[in-house]
Formats: C-alpha cells, structure tokens, sequence
C-alpha cells in the first residue's frame, strides 16, 4: 500500500477482482428490465441459522484469496454483528460491531479503518456514518461475511406498493471488494496470531498514510512561464530507465477556476502518448479550489499541486502544461526523477479525461443510463478514477452504481451500491473530506446546485485486466434535468493498447459553470 511503485507492474501472482454488494437483484443483464434497478440495500446472498443466530450472508467465496477493501453504511440496522468465517471453520475468526471491526480499533486504526465524514450532520434520525475498512483479510481456502441483525425483518409493502417477494428492511448497504487469485497460489489465512504479527507493519503503513511523504528522488528542473492562449510549456528528459515520481504544479490566473479546467497536461512516454486531462482533475481537485490530500495527490486550496503517481520509461518522457483558454496562466512546476528497473511486467502510466456537456439526465426512455469512464483494450490495471459534476437543483445526483466490466465478461465483477459508496462516504452528506484512498474536495452539488468533486484510488484492490476494461457509473439522479458530467481515468497499461477515450478540447475551452 506505502509502495506506490508496486502498481507500476502487473501483477505477479495474478488475481482478478470481484465485488460482494447489496446491489439489487433485479439487476440481471444489460438491456434488460431491471438494470438500472435502485434499492440497492439489505440484498444478500442467503440467510443462514449458525449456533442458533439468524444470519445473514454478504460475501461467500472459494479461495485463495483476500478481502482489500470494504465499505459499509447502515439505516436503522447498525447494531447488529459482523463474522467473518475463514476456511470453512464454523467458529468466526473475526466478529464485531461494524463501527469497531470496520472504521474503529479493532483491526488497525485510521486510516486503514476509518470513517471519512465522522462528526458530520447525521441528518434524518438513523442514519449511520460511512464505514471504510482497507485492512487485508486473506483466507487460503475459503471465506464467508455475515451479519446478524435482529432489527431485519420482511415488509412486503414499499410506499404503498406491493412487493409480492417482500424485502428485507431496515437497510444495510454493503461493498466488499476481494482477490481471488489462480488455483494453488499459496496464501496465508488470517488469524489473531498473524494480525498481532504484523501488527508493526500496520501501525507504520496508517502512520506513512497519514502523513505528507515522497518519493526519494531530485527534481530534473524547475520551469516557470507564463503562458498565453494556445501556447504551452514543455519539459523533456531523456535519462533511461527512469520514472517521474513527483510533480509539483502552482497555478496562477485571474480566473482560476477556468485555468483548472483549460490548462491540461500533456505527457508521453518513449513516444506513447498516455496523459491528457485538465490539471484540476489530474491533481485531484476538479475546478475546485479547497485543501485535500490523497496518497497519490494533494492541493493547498492555493492553486499548489502534488502528484506522486509513478510514471515509469525506458529511453524519454515529454510533458507539456497547454493554456486552451481565453486569459493568460503563469505555471511553475517541477519534476522529481527516480532510477526505475524495466521489468517484463512494467507499465507506462495514463489519464484520460472527458466530459458529458449538458446532458440529460434521462435517456429517450425517460430512464436512468450508464456513462463510460473509459473502454481499454489491452493488458494493465485500472488504479483509480474522478468525478466532477455540476448539479443544477437541489436533489440527489448520485443514485448510479459503479458498473465494471473486465476481460468480456457479460455481468460486471464490480457492481455497487450508489456513487457515493464507491466513492467512500454515504446519504450524499456534502462534507468535504480526504483520505488516502477516497476523497471529496469539494461537495456542495450534493443535494444543492453547485460543484461535486469525488476521487477513489486504487491499491490492493486495483482491478487488473488482461484483455479489456469497461469501466461505467449510472447517471441516476432524482430529478429530470441537465447537467455537466466529467470522468477521470488513472491506470497503467502495456503497449498495445488502444482506447475509447481522446483528447476532449472543446470541453476543456468551455466556460465551467459555478
């Protein structure tokens, strides 16, 4: 998790990645009724009488494996007990209230466990905070979640229509993200003996998380310019088997919310053009201006921007700052360098950015739709992803689920919740926050008009792909209306490849809206 360097290659031990969720089942294929189902909450694989409890299975998986990242949040249902069964042993290896298993003490401490808005409004009575939990819970063979909940209960009438199946209710909203890795890969499973073991490791990887750290490296140069319309700065290296590991970018404009979205970054690396976003969405802050950091960005609120992403070549890397505007933008940036072995499995990094300008939020069957992040074809990992979206009232945005699709597959192995869960927080509380994984810079288009920034990062549960990745989200909004909509895209790949996503120049020359 500390070594950003590790997603540079692929994987060794080769995994795939798959989501446990409260989706709703309704959801079945594209094009069929139900796909864009809402009420993603209290589904659940089966339920079962264990020593007597009645519970509830979330997650049920032949190993090895892992589990590496794991949201929660709850309505009136959070008192309840989470288990955790490893190898088929009918004794839980772990248990616990979900506020102490899964963002409190009991396995690590924040970050690693964490609730990312704690302290904000509530809101409607029973409403829970979010719950993120990153430690690893590896299991060798296999591996059951459950909870238990005497608050669940079957209600067979929703807002005064009949559900002839009837639903489970209060509402437990879940995300469980895991590896499952090639037949006999030896992993070892968790146990109170192993935790306590790499309890040190733990405390030292919250400790790395939390704080400000760099890569090692020296900076190449320093450049500063003040660039007009059209024109652009570039810098060049030319030092082999090298990766830039550290950008530092300060902005400075009359309007800097436009120079944001109208200055982009341009790089390419032996010749492979992999990177073109607005630097706003590059650094991780949209068309905001607040103070945020990640464990691969950071921004000051001042205009100052840090990426730590671990951009790797072999022979030359070229980086352009282009001014697609209207005014003049001076930028002062500079490159740290790193030594960087070429392996088999190494991979050059990549952005890529697009906008949906005034959609709506409907299609032409007045239903909700899927927007595409971005359509890779080749071999890589897909390491995080951004959304920047300007709500135009005063309702919620963010029904849509996250919809991954990897190597052709016909349902998506990753399949959520809400936009607000994959994103990390809940009940679309406009709070910002950061978190080394997950953060929200800026969030008062949240139930009001205004700008939303929302940003995930991968690390153990980066999604590798060996033939194709689709990755989507559902623009599912309460209200039928028009708005801005643009997706960010960070991965590494290996050439060939070939993309859906181009450079998107006339949405970075528009006026953003505020």
């Amino acid at each position: 998790m500390t070594l950003r360097e590790n997603l540079t290659f692929f994987p060794e031990k080769e995994y795939r990645l798959v989501q446990a969720s409260s989706h709703n089942r309704a959801s079945v294929s594209p094009g069929e009724p139900g796909w864009f189902a809402n009420s993603d909450m209290s589904h659940f694989i089966r339920v079962e009488e264990n020593s007597g409890r009645r519970e509830f299975v979330m997650m049920d998986a032949e190993g090895p494996g892992s589990i590496v990242r794991w949201w929660m949040t709850f309505y009136k249902a959070q008192n309840g007990t989470i288990r955790i069964y490893i190898d088929n042993d009918p004794v839980p290896v772990i248990q616990g209230v979900p506020a102490e298993l899964l963002s409190g003490n009991m396995l690590s401490g924040p970050p690693l466990a964490a609730s990312v808005q704690i302290g904000a409004p509530l809101g409607e009575e029973g409403r829970d905070y979010d719950h993120n939990l990153y430690v690893p819970v590896p299991f060798s063979r296999h591996c059951k979640v459950t909870y238990e909940c005497d608050s669940l209960r079957i209600l067979y009438d929703y807002e005064g229509t009949r559900i002839e199946k009837g639903y489970y209710w209060p509402d437990v909203f879940y995300n469980i993200c895991y590896r499952l890795y090639s037949p006999g890969t030896r992993v070892e499973s968790f146990s109170r003996e192993a935790l306590k073991e790499a309890d040190p490791k733990i405390k030292e990887a919250n400790r790395i998380l939390s704080e400000k750290k760099f890569i090692n490296g020296t900076d190449a140069e320093v450049k500063e310019k003040l660039i007009l319309p059209g024109d652009s700065l570039l810098f060049e290296t030319a030092v082999k088997n090298s990766a830039i590991s550290r950008i530092t970018l300060l902005v400075q404009a009359g309007d800097m919310q436009q120079a944001l979205r109208s200055t982009v970054i341009r790089a390419e690396f032996d010749g492979l053009n992999t990177i073109w976003a607005p630097v706003g969405e590059f650094f991780g802050s949209g068309y905001s201006l607040n103070p945020y950091q990640t464990c691969m960005t950071a921004g000051d609120g001042n205009g100052k921007f840090e990426s730590l992403w671990v951009m790797p070549f072999r022979k030359n890397c070229k980086m352009s700052f282009i001014n697609y505007g209207y005014d003049t933008v001076k930028i002062k940036f500079s490159v740290g360098l790193t030594d960087y072995g070429w392996k088999t499995g190494s991979m050059y990094f990549g952005a890529s950015w697009h906008e949906y300008y005034n959609i709506r939020t409907r299609d032409d069957n007045n239903s909700p739709y899927d927007l595409n992040f971005i359509d890779l074809k080749g071999k890589g990992v897909y390491a995080g992803d951004q959304v920047t979206l300007f709500n135009n009232t005063f309702q919620w945005w963010g029904e849509g689920d996250e919809k991954i699709f990897v190597d052709g597959e016909s349902f998506p192995s990753s399949f959520g919740t809400g936009s607000e869960d994959y994103y990390g927080y809940s009940f679309g509380r406009r709070e910002a926050f950061s978190h080394p994984f997950v953060s929200q810079p800026e969030g008062t288009g949240n139930m009001a008009k205004g700008l939303t920034v929302n940003t995930r990062l991968r690390s153990l549960d980066a999604i590798p792909f060996r033939e194709s990745i689709n990755s989507n989200i559902e623009l599912w909004h309460w209200a039928d209306i028009r708005m801005n909509y643009a997706l960010t895209s960070f991965y590494y790949v290996m050439q060939p490849y070939k993309t859906n996503i181009f450079p998107d120049i006339e949405s970075v020359r528009r006026s953003v809206q505020h």
